[in-house]
């Protein structure tokens, strides 16, 4: 088994990262316009933007096995800025490689350069096999609840 490596993204990852978006979006059974995925590739490429990226690689290969995007932002519960994990994906082929956990480990690795003192993400309740994962990582759920208040907005973004 080759190694994995995670590193930021660069512009040269378009195509790859692309495609593992839309793998993100089919997993979850959503059809993000293609607008907002454009915008999201600029603000994830605008260093003075608060979403970051990064992208998980076989190191013999350059196949790229993974995704995961994060948000900083201030918060009124810390005085250092807080760290959401908004979207992590693995290939299915990647899966049970460590891909996930490493790339967990690369977010929370960057809110630690900056201080934050934690990172924190949700996932779906039938996602047990990200669950899993989940738990292992941070000892199990938070205990909080996740609730969303659907708006009539049209966003075409």
């Amino acid at each position: 088994m080759s190694e994995t490596v995670i590193r930021s993204l660069h512009p040269t990852d378009c195509t790859d990262w692309t495609i593992l978006w839309a793998a993100y979006q089919r997993f979850y059974e959503v059809d993000i316009p293609a607008a907002t995925s454009a915008l999201t590739w600029e603000r994830l490429m605008d260093s003075a933007e608060p979403v970051h990226g990064a992208i998980a690689v076989d190191a013999a290969t350059g196949e790229a096995l993974g995704l995961v995007h994060f948000i900083e932002h201030r918060s009124t519960w810390v005085a250092t800025r807080s760290v959401y994990l908004e979207d992590l994906y693995v290939a299915p082929a990647a899966r049970g490689r460590g891909t996930g956990r490493a790339l967990i480990g690369y977010v929370a690795d960057q809110a630690r350069q900056i201080g934050a003192p934690g990172i924190y993400w949700l996932t779906h309740q039938t996602n047990a096999t990200a669950r899993t994962l989940y738990d292992s990582v941070t000892g199990g759920p938070s205990g909080f609840l996740h609730y969303q208040l659907n708006l009539d907005v049209k966003n075409d973004q």
